[in-house]
């Protein structure tokens, strides 16, 4: 098979398509994101629609093409976990056996002291939260004192928030730095994360300077195999933080879905030889986890009218795949991920029509693939290469 110039991986943050085999193991039996967006009058996806989206196996909401123009199919998780960071690498070949550690009543005391003594500022919150209402909680006597608004969720995250008037935006991130060295060990969560926020009260708001500390890939991943072969490995949005910026070449922030979209186009628009691995996080963010199937409903619309914009850039030898990480399905009694299927829609000029891939038994045959059409390999996964290429 003649190798391609160029990928593009979209990873639409918790766009699931239904609950995996295991749902139940993990509080999620019935969860379906896909399914919660499609009972939103506002979901107009035409390109995903033409490209397959409705045609995998398993999804029984909105009206399949009845000539697909794509190549669809869906993905199970082997990961432990369903957090953005498992997800992740699992679609870049690396499966984490062992769940990520997480604080349903709170960080213990010995990390609270060690945060306070590397930091010196003094913690408030040590709760799960959502992210919005812990503003609203403690968001004063953070601005007024400096103190640090430190929550988790039902993930492996500890996420430290301040007001960028109190605390200024390099310290905030330098506190982070410092917590990811203290979260080792028995407390290695997946991700610390830097929360800034402005605005008076009542009405702060979260900024979009948002970072990931995330945890250094336990093995090889996608990216390391890309960057060492040679070629070049951009990643856009949360990539670079995910995987701390292991085999990147490139790492371009993003404000928005819709911005994320728009330095996609970009890139599509030079010359670049490789992986352009890209995260759109306001679907999990904005929607997914505020329980918004209409926010959700509108956001994947404006993604379906910018993969259309992206395909018309796309040459001869370009490939994308659009897949996902985890779900979060905004109609779920809890605002947490949830355990699903993720899609796998794939088109380009060399990429065959109709073609069903199924259901994979791992995220890792996606990056089997884009390694394979890159003319690379990786240890892990069952690549679907041959099965989508003219």
């Amino acid at each position: 098979m003649e190798k391609f110039k160029r990928v593009f991986l979209i990873v639409a943050d918790s766009f699931g398509v239904g609950a995996a085999p295991d749902a139940a193991l993990f509080g999620d039996e019935g969860a379906n994101t896909l399914g919660a967006v499609c009972k939103s009058p506002f979901l107009n996806v035409p390109f995903l629609k033409s490209k397959g989206l409705f045609n995998i196996d398993g999804v029984d909401c909105g009206c399949p093409a009845s000539h697909p123009e794509g190549c669809f199919g869906k993905a199970r998780e082997l990961s432990a976990g369903k957090d953005t960071t498992s997800g992740h690498w699992e679609s870049a070949g690396l499966v984490s056996r062992q769940k990520m550690p997480v604080f349903p009543n709170g960080f213990p005391p010995e990390i609270v002291a060690a945060l306070e003594r590397e930091t010196g500022r003094r913690v408030l919150c040590n709760k799960p939260y959502s992210g919005t209402e812990v503003l609203k909680v403690f968001g004063r006597e953070q601005s007024e004192t400096g103190a640090l608004i430190v929550y988790t969720s039902a993930d492996s995250v500890m996420q430290i928030a301040a007001h960028i008037d109190s605390v200024p935006l390099d310290e905030l991130y330098s506190v982070c730095e410092k917590a990811r060295k203290i979260m080792t060990g028995k407390y290695s969560v997946g991700r610390v994360i830097a929360r800034p926020f402005k605005g008076d009260e009542p009405d702060y708001i979260r900024t979009s300077d948002r970072k990931d500390f995330s945890l250094q890939p336990h093995g090889e991943v996608l990216t390391d195999v890309v960057k060492a072969a040679g070629l070049q490995c951009v990643g856009v949005g949360k990539i670079g933080d995910i995987f701390c910026g292991r085999g990147l070449t490139e790492s371009i922030h993003t404000v928005s879905n819709g911005d994320g979209m728009e330095k996609t186009c970009d890139l599509a628009r030079r010359d670049i030889k490789g992986l352009i691995f890209v995260n759109l996080v306001d679907f999990d963010s904005k929607y997914g986890h505020r329980n918004d199937a209409d926010g959700y409903a509108k956001a994947l619309s404006s993604f379906d009218s910018d993969l259309k914009k992206l395909d018309l850039l796309l040459g001869e030898g370009d490939a994308a795949i659009v897949t996902a990480d985890h779900g979060c399905d905004p109609s779920d009694v809890s605002t947490d991920h949830t355990r699903e299927y993720v899609p796998i829609v794939a088109f380009g000029r060399r990429l065959k029509s109709g073609v069903n891939l199924g259901v994979r038994e791992s995220f890792c045959d996606i990056g089997a693939t884009v390694a394979q059409l890159l003319g690379l390999g990786l240890k892990t996964g069952k690549s679907f290469a041959e099965e989508i290429v003219l």
